[in-house]
């Protein structure tokens, strides 16, 4: 219980920034009038899915701003995962943005490896989000090709 304070600031504080980020760069017309791969989600799924990563991703950032760990790996993660949208929506470049996807998958998949022995709680907290980043990349790498 003493440590409340840092779970609740790292994931409100990730929550907050995520949810500003995605209404700032929410999908317009160009995104509609993209070719999409046959395995995009609903766009009602992403707000959601978002929403429980963030979740995730700030309850391990807390524990490693408790426990400490791979601080580094975690903060690059979250900077790439911020840059991505505005990239992508904001700026309308997909290919810009796979390269952006692609590090931010690589941070990821650092960070639980990086942690898997010694925090692995933290890890398991990044299984879900390398996984959708995972489908993300494929969807990004997809309208890359299919416009």
């Amino acid at each position: 219980m003493k440590h409340l304070w840092a779970y609740a600031a790292f994931i409100l504080g990730v929550v907050a920034i995520g949810s500003l980020i995605g209404v700032a760069t929410l999908p317009g017309e160009w995104y509609a009038g993209l070719n999409k791969p046959g395995f995009t989600p609903p766009n009602w799924v992403f707000g959601p899915m978002w929403t429980a990563l963030y979740v995730l991703i700030g309850w391990a950032g807390a524990r490693k701003w408790i426990y400490g760990g791979a601080q580094a790996l975690w903060w690059s993660q979250m900077v790439l995962n911020f840059l991505w949208s505005p990239v992508f929506f904001g700026l309308n470049m997909p290919v810009a943005a796979v390269v952006v996807i692609v590090l931010t998958w690589a941070a990821i998949a650092a960070f639980i490896l990086r942690e898997w022995n010694s925090d692995r709680t933290s890890a398991a907290l990044f299984m879900p989000y390398l996984a959708w980043v995972t489908l993300a990349t494929a969807l990004n790498i997809g309208i890359v090709v299919l416009n």
